[in-house]
């Protein structure tokens, strides 16, 4: 489907951001192998997260959505075992193929997942050999290292290494599983540890479930690099342990608020999100440093962020290594701002739904926009004008280049991917002035 902007009126106002995805998933598979029962309150309900609500079923969770989607009641798994009769399905949800490809290694029968195409060209390679010496089997059935992976028993945990310049969800999946495998995880990040920010997330749901850990995660060691945060290494340690049932609040998605923090500082205007915490762990919380460069005013509470434009951007020089999914907002706000944006540090961010910097590139050089790609992000030249570009079926690229629709007549093909992690994009844009609109 086309989406594009259709009107614009009373821009600006209050509204709530959606609930993290991120977060989300995290809860919902820690819940599941949790003692007891639990309950999410304001959970993300949306393609990825019915992923991995749907695998933890089939390992024996009981879950329940509220009427109105306001709450999930999880009942943990007693016995981890894969109730499934044939391959599981994650369809595009590459966090819960991650996470998920470790919990399967505890369970007492084989697991195969699946999913779509753009999932099956998701690397996993660094994932089966770090799980390797943990007792995890698991293999990739076409050979290439990506899915259709295969898991069978015997994840007991132990010590083990991972390098950590692919992607932060290995490291999150072999911790998860750790902590409640037969010895425990012993486990080293070697390198540069990219996207910092969602380890921390995972580690921050894991302690309110009642796991205790040990890590120099936040630690300035002398041999770090505090410009590019790269460090020699980075150890964790978590003794054999049981999650513990809770209620748990999920907070609202810094990467989802860009697009309407975005819109309001391309046009001007105020506007006013809530339920973005001061004290969040999200590695996308640097969207406001970001605007702010930009021209924004910013002013942050404990649980809100108010952001005032002229709508005059200028270009800015950022580094997105440890928020590498801002990468399509930025390169949007860059392409509508005065001057030149520099992107650099999201190598990674060419593994994600798509080639992230290769599509951005592509898609704003339709709109006739000056782009430089360069290896690990991109430069980009203020101006564009208005033309057709194509989602590439990811949701992030959707949503941001809605926003060059603020000022140029644009359309997008597959627009409509963004219910992947933003089901209420549509009527979250309405409530501040900004109506768009799906056809065929």
């Amino acid at each position: 489907m086309i989406l594009k902007v259709k009107n614009l009126s009373n821009i600006g106002g209050v509204v709530k951001a959606p609930p993290s995805k991120s977060y989300t998933h995290r809860a919902i598979i820690i819940a599941s192998l949790a003692d007891g029962n639990s309950i999410l309150h304001d959970p993300l309900i949306s393609e990825d997260t019915i992923s991995s609500i749907d695998a933890c079923r089939l390992f024996g969770a009981e879950i329940d959505l509220s009427s109105d989607n306001s709450y999930l009641k999880i009942k943990g798994i007693e016995k981890i075992e894969n109730h499934s009769k044939g391959p599981i399905d994650l369809k595009n949800s590459g966090t819960t193929l991650r996470i998920m490809t470790s919990v399967a290694g505890l369970a007492q029968n084989e697991t195969i997942f699946t999913g779509d195409d753009s999932l099956k060209s998701r690397p996993m390679q660094m994932l089966l050999d770090g799980i390797k010496p943990l007792g995890g089997n698991t293999i990739s059935i076409l050979k290439n290292g990506k899915p259709p992976i295969a898991i069978k028993p015997g994840f007991v945990g132990g010590k083990s290494f991972i390098n950590g310049n692919v992607s932060s969800q290995f490291i999150s999946s072999i911790l998860i599983a750790g902590a409640i495998s037969e010895k425990g995880i012993e486990l080293e990040v070697k390198g540069d540890f990219i996207s910092k920010s969602y380890v921390a997330m995972t580690l921050d749901v894991m302690e309110k479930f009642g796991i205790k850990l040990e890590t120099d995660l936040f630690t300035k060691h002398p041999d770090c690099d505090l410009v590019e945060k790269k460090c020699s290494s980075t150890s964790f340690f978590i003794k054999p342990q049981k999650y513990i049932a809770t209620d748990y609040v999920i907070e609202g998605d810094y990467s989802s608020a860009s697009y309407l923090l975005g819109a309001i500082a391309i046009l001007g205007g105020e506007i006013k999100v809530k339920n973005l915490f001061k004290d969040s762990k999200q590695g996308d919380k640097l969207i406001l440093a970001i605007l702010e460069d930009m021209g924004a005013e910013i002013t942050v509470t404990d649980d809100s962020v108010t952001l005032k434009s002229e709508g005059n951007l200028k270009g800015v020089n950022i580094d997105l290594h440890n928020a590498p999914d801002l990468l399509p907002t930025v390169s949007v706000l860059g392409a509508m701002a005065k001057g030149k944006t520099t992107i650099t540090g999201v190598h990674h961010a060419r593994f994600k739904e798509t080639d992230r910097i290769d599509k951005c590139a592509e898609e704003l050089t339709k709109l006739k926009c000056e782009v430089e790609e360069k290896e690990d992000g991109l430069i980009i030249q203020g101006g564009v004008s208005s033309g057709t570009v194509n989602s590439h079926d990811d949701h992030r690229i959707a949503m941001a280049f809605s926003l060059i629709g603020l000022k140029h007549e644009i359309a997008i093909e597959n627009g409509n991917v963004f219910s992947v992690s933003f089901p209420n994009f549509i009527e979250s844009m309405a409530e501040i002035g900004v109506e768009l609109d799906l056809f065929n």
